[in-house]
């Protein structure tokens, strides 16, 4: 092991304090201690005796070496490396710790591989203790000569033993200390000194001390194993089945984009699951929201490096609703950090949004440029098959139990988010439960009439219209003037296609709403559009080029609101 990770590892004397009475291994042993004879032969001491432990001269280095042998040298560098040292005090060792969390997790995680590096460098028998001391992590220099044992000499060459703590002298050290006079107030009484107070830790502080790995323990988190796949997310999810069984190895960053309840949190809710379970790995899932308190908090306190500190402590960091950080430019930059930092050393970063990152215009362009240089996979609003599956995995083993061809019918005549679907599920068992009716189609059309109803909504070409021109922030009309240029011509032929595909205009109809003299002209626009859509193309609409697809949907979602 190189000197730089001895140095790292070495004890500190603050780390010594409660157990400074304990001979250090190879020293001699306190007065009045009693000792291990020696064999009369002059041979080896016996097997187990605390001589032979001693003879052996354990060194931090030497444990931190057996340690990462048995731990890997990849994983001891990841979760050991300015979180612990090892300190070989007398018949014990000390691994120090940052904090107790980290303390405890390492201990629960690695216990069993420390204890056998312990018994292989000091001999069977020398117990380990955990313990929590930061200090022991901070001085390097005094470590260094603790660790070498620095001694001095006399004028006759001879090494003159250490204290552990010189006494400060000075010409006036033998005085008498001289008392204070007492204090009194005006009358002559004496004051009463006031109690001191005690200073109660602020919350915010604590929390950010805290690694952000240990504190989202009482959440109901959901798997991966119950997200329901099919062609409108398939490949996300295969994506994310990936993160977790080689995280930082495939596409870094993951990017998932989707309107509301496609499944986006679902699917980072899966893979901090999963990576959880795994016991080696330390995931981090925040919130934008969540992550943006914190900054502010932490510039408030000034306590930025326990902020970065806790964020790129994270094995994965995965960060939910990124759009949240629109127009927040402070923010956005400290996660660019983050993110570069995270990146950097082979650790995930996965992220949701609510577009995709060529969409989102109060994004950064460095962060945005970040984005797109992982996996970048979009979710659509449920098709029907993909409805089917969603309302029977709701409704599977809940009484009063709803027939399959309730659950058909819901599926064909509901359009909405997943959300949606589950609270069908839930209001058609809910009103049979009260009602002591089976739940049958009748039970379901009278606990969903309004939704029902709200479900069918006719869609005209003046609805995509106006739902182009307010995606793409033109004003009202543009789209049925004269003008010919790409800035209109474009948004145009999205506009026709879409009318093709959500109502039942005829070509001349729609040719005849965007002031075009034949329905030849809605014709062309419809194969163009298409074409650009198999192709993946991007067009270009102002001062940017729009992916066709995004574009699309993101219309689309328009039309829904």
């Amino acid at each position: 092991m190189s000197s730089r990770l001895a140095t790292r590892v070495a004890p500190h004397p603050s780390a010594l304090g409660a157990l400074g009475a304990l001979p250090v291994l190879g020293g001699e042993p306190p007065a009045g201690s009693p000792r291990t004879p020696l064999p009369a032969s002059g041979g080896k001491p016996p097997a187990g005796s605390p001589l032979s432990v001693a003879s052996r001269r354990p060194t931090a280095e030497a444990l931190a070496d057996a340690v990462a042998a048995r731990v890997g040298a990849g994983r001891f560098n990841l979760w050991f490396q300015g979180h612990a040292r090892f300190v070989p005090l007398g018949t014990a060792v000390v691994v120090a710790s940052r904090n107790p969390h980290t303390q405890e997790w390492l201990e629960h995680t690695f216990g069993a591989a420390v204890k056998e590096a312990v018994a292989e460098v000091c001999g069977a028998g020398v117990p380990v203790q955990w313990e929590v001391d930061a200090e022991a992590l901070d001085g390097v220099e005094e470590t260094r000569n603790v660790e070498r044992g620095t001694r001095s000499e006399d004028k006759t060459g001879k090494e003159l033993p250490v204290p552990r703590s010189a006494p400060r002298t000075s010409p006036s050290a033998d005085a008498a200390p001289r008392a204070a006079p007492p204090q009194v107030d005006l009358f002559g009484d004496p004051v009463v000194p006031p109690k001191p107070k005690l200073k109660r830790p602020n919350p915010d502080e604590v929390a950010l001390a805290r690694p952000l790995a240990t504190q989202r323990t009482g959440r109901r988190w959901k798997a991966l194993a119950d997200f329901v796949a099919g062609p409108c997310n398939r490949v996300a999810h295969a994506s994310a089945l990936s993160v977790v069984e080689e995280p930082g190895q495939g596409a870094n960053p993951l990017v998932i984009h989707g309107p509301v309840g496609t499944g986006k949190t679902h699917l980072l809710e899966g893979i901090y699951l999963g990576l959880k379970k795994q016991g080696d790995q330390r995931p981090c899932y925040v919130t934008a929201e969540e992550f943006t308190t914190r900054f502010v908090q932490a510039s408030r306190l000034g306590k930025m490096s326990a902020f970065r500190r806790q964020f790129r402590e994270c094995s994965t960091l995965l960060l939910d609703d990124l759009h949240f950080l629109a127009t927040r430019k402070a923010t956005q930059e400290e996660f660019l950090h983050t993110f570069d930092a995270l990146v950097a050393d082979g650790r995930q970063v996965v992220v949701t949004t609510d577009c995709h990152p060529r969409l989102a215009d109060e994004l950064m362009p460095e962060l945005v440029d970040r984005l797109l240089g992982g996996a970048v996979w979009g979710l659509l609003p449920p098709d029907p098959e993909t409805r089917l599956e969603i309302l029977r995995k709701k409704s599977c083993g809940a009484a009063p139990a709803i027939p399959d061809a309730v659950l058909k019918s819901l599926a064909a005549s509901l359009r909405g988010n997943v959300r949606e679907l589950e609270g069908a599920v839930n209001s058609v068992r809910h009103y049979a439960k009260v009602t002591g009716r089976p739940a049958d189609m009748q039970t379901a059309r009278e606990a969903l009439g309004d939704l029902l109803r709200h479900a069918v909504r006719v869609v005209s070409v003046a609805d995509v219209d106006a739902a182009v021109c307010a995606t793409l922030r033109l004003a009202a009309g543009t789209l049925q003037s004269k003008a010919r240029s790409w800035a209109v011509s474009h948004p145009r032929m999205i506009a026709i296609y879409l009318c093709r595909k959500h109502t039942a205009a005829t070509y001349g109809e729609i040719s005849k709403h965007f002031g075009a003299k034949t329905h030849s002209t809605a014709v062309a626009a419809e194969k163009k559009v298409r074409a650009w859509a198999d192709k993946s193309a991007s067009v270009a609409i102002g001062d940017r080029d729009w992916p066709v697809k995004e574009l699309l949907d993101r219309v689309e979602r328009e039309l829904q609101r």
